[in-house]
């Protein structure tokens, strides 16, 4: 079990993402880094701040960073611990949830339009991480 959130956490959801063939089909052409901004609710007091770079259908890197400001990503999603954790446990889809503006995401969304099964496949990689959540 990875504890959410940590770096060790990131790095395994980097690790399932290098070792999944459908993300790797599906982001073979996606060129774009993403910070995930966990912004601290009534379940879990502080922000937190990922990195996961991606490259034509790889993990380029994965790290829980100080801030949003620490890497240069072409994207950033935020949300709340709660909302982060519905998303991790697969009770939420993060296309809903961006849709009722649960998370807020910036960059290009056409280009992310252009990818849904790379969005879907991340999500499916996320879902694979034996997560433990905080009490």
């Amino acid at each position: 079990m990875f504890k959410f959130p940590s770096d060790e956490w990131v790095k395994e959801f980097g690790n399932q993402l290098n070792g999944s063939e459908a993300y790797a089909r599906a982001g073979k052409d996606w060129k774009g880094d993403f910070n995930f901004i966990v912004e601290a609710d009534n379940e879990y007091p502080e922000t937190v701040y990922f990195f996961i770079g991606l490259q034509g259908g790889k993990c380029t890197d994965a790290a829980m960073v100080p801030s949003e400001k620490e890497r240069k990503a072409e994207y950033s999603i935020r949300g709340s611990f709660g909302i982060w954790r519905k998303i991790i446990e697969a009770r939420l889809d993060p296309i809903q949830a961006l849709m009722m503006r649960k998370i807020k995401m910036t960059g290009n969304m056409m280009k992310v339009m252009r990818y849904p099964n790379a969005a879907r496949e991340m999500v499916n990689c996320v879902s694979r991480v034996p997560t433990e959540f905080p009490k």
